[in-house]
């Protein structure tokens, strides 16, 4: 009987090791069909997801109190599963080179607890080569055994994007692939379990993993051309909203727009396929352009604050500056690698201490990320200069009203706005004689 039987007729268990915005939605979708161990080294999470609650809110607190996942800190219960999906994060350092330390990691708690006969599959997006460089030689030293002999491996790499309750994990088609055809096999039949669009199968592990980090550096790269048409666009006092929304007219437009490239992924994942390139002699001329671009499109956007607020006749040093939003993206709770910092950083070099509201956000996380402590909407008064810089669905249901009361007492020429997201009806806002600006 095959593994993917036994784990079908409820014989062996899948294991979960990260249960972050990626692993926590896969293990509740198994345990529909399958026992699912849920494994995270975060205690504090563990306590709060055996209480029914989702602290990332991924898939909610109700999905989480009727899951069967079995939820642990303690390593050892992996020993009773034979199906191991590793999906914890893989950042960059400072120098923005790859940091493999939790993969590395989540390698040898498995490999600890690795018996015969299991498949191990990574979904933590790396370069090509290191689930068979590097995490194989980790598995076989810490367990004892021989890969491709005494257990098999595998590739998946996530496809899920975090706060999207449309493109959900089974409507995703999912890149599987295997140490042999066998584990492409086994792995293919899992993952069919949940994954309601099917599967891709790669015709090896590399594959798999160079497929995963081109198509997040070619989202990047198409984002980068957009902001420097924003940057160049904004010295031509061309409104770049009207310039994308007259060009996507056409049927074959790519539909991308400019903005803060940020998250665990499209800001991030660029830099391991560079590494990688480098490595083999490479220097990249487009991807890097493209990451160079991105990265500095905070410190435009603060510049773009400060011009405009030179420019109604705000002291710089003694405005009241409100940014909405600090997570990476709309409608989620993430604050990883929020490109939101940036601006905040730039405007301090200016002596500005901007007011941060996010009510998505975790006031822990931003604190402890950013340093930044969370203000409510109800207690900002008397701002010189709004900025929409997230666009969720709290700041986008405001009503010009609502966005005024925020402001202090004074005409509203001196009252600046910021649309980093183009949520706002400009010809409203103008109108108004607000002094507005959007990237």
């Amino acid at each position: 009987m095959s593994l993917y039987e036994k784990i079908v007729n409820k014989e062996e268990k899948i294991s979960l090791v990260g249960l972050g915005y990626v692993g926590m939605p896969i293990a509740v979708a198994f345990a529909k069909k399958a026992n699912v161990i849920g494994f995270d080294l975060n205690k504090v999470k563990i306590e709060q997801f055996k209480k029914g609650i989702d602290p990332i809110n991924e898939v909610g607190d109700e999905a989480i109190q009727q899951t069967s996942v079995e939820f642990t800190s303690d390593e050892n219960k992996l020993r009773e599963a034979k199906f191991h999906i590793i999906a914890v994060p893989t950042p960059v350092n400072a120098d923005k080179t790859p940091d493999l330390s939790p993969v590395e990691g989540a390698s040898a708690i498995v490999g600890r607890n690795l018996t015969k006969g299991s498949i191990v599959v990574y979904e933590s997006t790396v370069y090509p080569g290191v689930t068979e460089d590097i995490c194989i030689p980790i598995l076989e030293k810490e367990s004892g055994l021989k890969c491709g002999i005494d257990f098999k491996i595998g590739y998946s790499p996530e496809r899920i994007n975090p706060g999207d309750k449309v493109h959900r994990l089974e409507n995703i088609i999912k890149i599987v692939s295997g140490i042999d055809e066998e584990t492409l096999e086994e792995v293919a039949n899992v993952y069919e379990l949940v994954i309601e669009a099917g599967v891709h199968k790669a015709s090896s592990i590399k594959v798999a993993e160079a497929a995963k980090v081109v198509e997040n550096s070619q989202r990047d790269i198409n984002i980068a051309f957009m902001n420097e048409l924003a940057m160049v666009f904004d010295r031509m006092n061309i409104d770049t909203n009207e310039v994308v929304e007259a060009m996507n007219t056409k049927w074959n437009a790519l539909k991308f727009y400019p903005g803060l490239v940020g998250g665990h992924c499209i800001g991030v994942d660029p830099y391991y396929f560079v590494y990688e390139a480098e490595k083999l002699g490479y220097h990249s001329q487009i991807i890097l352009s493209g990451r160079k671009i991105n990265d500095g499109m905070g410190s435009f956007i603060a510049d773009a604050i400060i011009k405009k607020l030179i420019l109604a006749n705000k002291v710089v040093k003694q405005a009241k500056v409100v940014i909405l939003g600090i997570t990476f993206k709309e409608n989620c709770p993430d604050t990883r690698n929020s490109k939101v910092e940036d601006i905040i950083k730039r405007l301090n070099e200016y002596d500005i201490s901007p007011i941060v509201v996010d009510p998505q956000a975790s006031a822990i996380d931003a604190k402890r990320e950013y340093g930044v402590e969370l203000v409510s909407i109800e207690n900002v008064r008397d701002a010189d200069c709004l900025v929409f810089a997230v666009a969720h669905e709290e700041f986008k249901s405001m009503s010009l009203k609502q966005i005024d009361m925020l402001f202090g007492n004074f005409d509203n020429s001196e009252k600046v706005i910021i649309d980093v997201k183009s949520i706002l009806d400009k010809p409203e806002i103008e109108n108004m004689g607000y002094s507005f600006w959007r990237l």
